[in-house]
C-alpha cells in the first residue's frame, strides 16, 4: 500500500513539474533588435542593390509590413512613443529628451513605465544592449561628460543595461566614433559625414554590440525565465561609418538618385529643412540646403556610404541571429526588427529625418513569431509603431496593464491581409499633423506660411512630389475628420487662418 502511494505521488508530481516545464517553455523569448535612422532601404522591401541577406531571412520566416510609420521622426520621440505605445500629446513628446525629462525622473507607479517594465513584472528577465531608448547606452549623461555614475535612463525597464564601449570610452562617444578611436566631439566637429577603414567589424561599436548581444544570449539560454533582449545598433545613424568590406560592395555610381530630387510642387519650404544635423559635419565636401543641393556624385557617394552602414548593421543582425539558432532558441523566440523613423538621402533636397514626409515617417518593421501563419508573406496595411506595445504582450500572453493608442498586429501576423484592418497612422512635427491612409497623405500645419495643406496621392504619386490639395478639395474635406481624430492638441495656430 505505502510504495503505491509512493508511486502515484511520484506520478503526480512529475506531472506536475513537466506541466511547470511546458509552461515555461511556452512563455515565448523576445529579441528586440532596433536600428537607428533606417529606413525600407533593404533587399526585402525591393532594392535591388542593396545587400541585407540577414535581416531578409528573417522576413522569409515572419511578416513584413511594407507600410509602417513612426509618430515623431526624431530617435527619443520614435521610442518614447514605441516604449509607451501612446501618441505624443505636447510637444515634450517631440523631443529627443523627452524619456529623461517624463520617465526617468519619476518614481515606480502601478503603471509601468514602459511595455519591457511590463514584461519584467510578469516574470520577464530583460536585458538592454545598446540603444533602445535616447541615451546609445541607456545611461543619462551629456556628449561629453564622464557616465561614471550616471543614473539610467528607463530605470525600472531592465534587470541589465549593457555596453561596451571599446576604444571610445563612453557611448556618447562610440555614437559619433570614427575608427581610429576619436569621435565628432572630440574633433569639433570638423569630421566628414562618413568614413571606410580596413577594419575588421569591430574597429566600429556596432561589431561590439553584436558580440555583447552573443555573450548574453549563451547566458540567457541557461535561464529558467523567458527574456526579452533589446539590441539597438547605431547604424545607418551619421556619421556614415563602416568597414571598407562593405562599402567595397557597391559601386556609385550605379547607386541611383532619389526620385524626388526637389520641393514639392506646391509646397511652402517651411515644411522641410536645411538638413542642420548633417551640416553639422564640418569636413563635409558639400553643404547641402533647399536653394543649393548637392552634386550628383556626392550624392551618391552619400548613398555609397548609406548603403555601406545598412550592410554593416545587417552582418551584426546576422551574428545575433546565428547563435539564437546555434543555442536552440530560435523556435521558441519572437523577434522584432524595427527601424525608429526614415531618413531623407537628398529627397527633397533634405539630408536628414525631422519632416513629417513619407520619406522620414517610413520605416522597416518585421516580425517573426509563432504566430505567424504565413512565413515570408507580406502585409500592405497601414500600421505604427504605437502599434508594437500591445502586439508583443498578446504575443508573450501578458496582460495589458492599461490603454494605449496602438493596437495589437496579431491579427496580421495571422492574415496578413486582413479586411477588417482600419489603415490610418498619424504622425507630428515641425507643426505639423499628417495622417496616412491607403492613397493618400493629408498634412495640416498650424503655422502663417502657406499652403497649410498638403495632400499626396500615393497611388499616382508615390515620393510626394506633388501638392495636390488645392485640386482635390473634396478629399481634404472627406479625410479632414479623420486627420482630426488623430490631432492630439499639440499644435497651437501661429497665424490667423486655418
Amino acid at each position: 500500500m505505502i510504495i503505491k502511494s509512493i508511486a502515484a505521488l511520484t506520478i503526480l508530481l512529475l506531472q506536475v513539474f513537466t506541466g511547470v516545464s511546458q509552461n515555461r517553455q511556452l512563455r515565448p523569448n523576445v529579441l528586440f533588435i532596433a536600428v537607428d535612422d533606417l529606413r525600407p532601404e533593404l533587399g526585402i522591401y525591393g532594392n535591388k542593390i542593396i545587400k541585407t541577406p540577414n535581416i531578409d531571412k528573417i522576413a522569409a520566416q515572419g511578416i513584413t509590413f511594407r507600410n509602417h510609420y513612426v509618430q515623431v521622426p526624431t530617435c527619443g520621440a520614435s521610442r518614447r512613443s514605441l516604449l509607451t505605445g501612446m501618441l505624443p500629446r505636447n510637444k515634450t513628446h517631440l523631443s529627443n529628451e523627452v524619456i529623461r525629462l517624463q520617465i526617468s525622473g519619476e518614481p515606480e507607479r502601478e503603471s509601468p513605465e514602459t511595455f519591457i517594465h511590463q514584461l519584467k513584472r510578469n516574470g520577464y528577465y530583460t536585458v538592454g544592449i545598446g540603444k533602445i531608448s535616447h541615451y546609445p547606452d541607456g545611461l543619462i549623461y551629456g556628449y561629453t561628460e564622464d557616465p561614471h555614475g550616471a543614473k539610467r535612463e528607463l530605470p525600472y525597464s531592465w534587470d541589465e543595461m549593457l555596453f561596451d564601449p571599446g576604444k571610445w570610452g563612453t557611448g556618447w562617444n562610440a555614437f559619433f566614433g570614427y575608427a581610429d578611436g576619436t569621435n565628432r566631439q572630440s574633433r569639433q566637429g570638423k569630421v566628414k559625414p562618413y568614413e571606410n577603414r580596413p577594419v575588421n567589424d569591430e574597429g566600429y561599436p556596432d561589431g561590439l554590440t553584436a558580440n555583447l548581444a552573443v555573450k548574453k544570449l549563451k547566458e540567457l539560454a541557461g535561464q529558467e525565465k523567458p527574456f526579452f533582449l533589446g539590441v539597438g545598433f547605431f547604424k545607418p545613424h551619421l556619421p556614415f561609418n563602416a568597414p571598407k568590406q562593405y562599402w567595397d560592395m557597391y559601386a556609385a555610381a550605379q547607386i541611383p538618385l532619389t526620385p524626388s530630387p526637389g520641393i514639392p510642387e506646391k509646397v511652402n519650404p517651411a515644411s522641410l529643412h536645411q538638413s542642420s544635423e548633417f551640416n553639422s559635419y564640418l569636413a563635409g565636401d558639400e553643404k547641402p540646403s533647399l536653394t543649393d543641393p548637392v552634386s550628383d556624385a556626392y550624392a551618391r557617394t552619400l548613398k555609397q556610404a548609406y548603403y555601406a552602414s545598412v550592410s554593416y548593421a545587417d552582418a551584426q543582425i546576422g551574428k545575433v541571429m546565428a547563435e539564437l539558432e546555434r543555442l536552440g532558441l530560435a523556435e521558441n523566440t519572437i523577434v522584432v526588427v524595427w527601424g525608429d523613423h526614415g531618413w531623407h538621402l537628398g529627397d527633397h533636397r533634405v539630408w536628414g529625418k525631422h519632416t513629417i514626409f513619407e520619406a522620414a515617417l517610413r520605416s522597416p518593421l518585421i516580425i517573426k513569431a509563432p504566430q505567424v501563419k504565413q512565413p515570408g508573406a507580406a502585409s500592405n496595411h497601414i500600421v505604427s509603431t504605437i502599434d508594437l506595445y500591445p502586439t508583443i504582450m498578446e504575443l508573450c500572453g501578458v496582460k495589458m496593464p492599461h490603454q494605449t493608442d496602438g493596437k495589437s498586429l496579431v491579427a496580421l501576423l495571422k492574415q496578413p491581409a486582413n479586411k477588417k484592418w482600419e489603415d490610418k497612422s498619424y504622425s507630428y512635427y515641425n507643426n505639423g499633423v499628417s495622417l496616412r491612409t491607403q492613397q493618400y497623405r493629408l498634412t495640416r500645419y498650424y503655422r502663417p506660411a502657406e499652403p497649410t495643406i498638403e495632400l499626396y496621392d500615393h497611388l499616382q504619386d508615390p515620393h510626394e512630389n506633388k501638392n495636390i490639395a488645392q485640386d482635390k478639395p473634396e478629399v481634404v474635406q472627406r479625410l479632414m475628420p479623420l486627420l482630426e481624430k488623430g490631432d492630439t492638441g499639440i499644435f497651437k495656430f501661429t497665424g490667423n487662418k486655418e
